[in-house]
């Protein structure tokens, strides 16, 4: 049961940090919001860098999940089922996901300040990178590590503008999204 208390915490600090900010991520606050007894948290994480570090691990892993359900697309050598599936994936982000986006960009604010999230952070997105690469390389697409940091780049550029950003609350378009993964997911020059 340990590790499924040990989720729970990560996902509720995730929480609380998209709802209260970083300065609103307490033990206390996550105890609460995840209707845990007292101490649960700080049980955990002993510290506030510790709960920070858990709220990072969490959201590297959610990443890998999401690139984990694309794996039987990729096998089958579909470009196209992988291209839909890419887009449905940033459109849940920009919508049903948003939370769990906020909590990413106060995450990043942290890591400005403090290297060990930074650090953290940084192989979680290295990780992310390598997963794209493998999927575009499984796919054909030449020079698939550099194409999958471009994909990246740009799919936090419209998660940002989306969810934080200048058009934060602006619907979403999927055919604009879909159009935007097929070219740069494009397996041509």
């Amino acid at each position: 049961m340990e590790p499924d208390r040990r989720r729970l915490v990560a996902r509720t600090a995730l929480r609380v940090l998209a709802a209260q900010g970083s300065r609103g991520l307490t033990h206390r606050a996550v105890d609460a919001a995840a209707s845990l007894p007292p101490g649960s948290t700080s049980y955990y994480h002993r510290t506030r860098a510790a709960l920070l570090g858990a709220c990072v691990d969490e959201l590297v892993e959610q990443d890998r999940e999401d690139m984990v359900r694309m794996a039987p697309l990729v096998e089958a050598g579909d470009l196209g089922a992988v291209q839909d599936a890419l887009t449905d994936l940033v459109c849940s982000w920009v919508t049903t996901g948003r939370e769990r986006h906020v909590a990413r960009y106060e995450l990043t604010l942290e890591a400005v300040r403090r290297p060990e999230v930074a650090a953290v952070l940084h192989r979680g997105g290295q990780a992310v990178r390598s997963q794209v690469a493998g999927v575009l390389a499984a796919l054909g697409a030449p020079d698939a590590v550099q194409r999958a940091s471009i994909l990246v780049a740009c799919v936090d550029g419209v998660l940002f503008d989306r969810v934080v950003g200048a058009n934060a609350g602006v619907p979403v378009e999927r055919d604009e999204v879909l159009t935007m993964v097929r070219r740069l997911t494009a397996l041509g020059s």
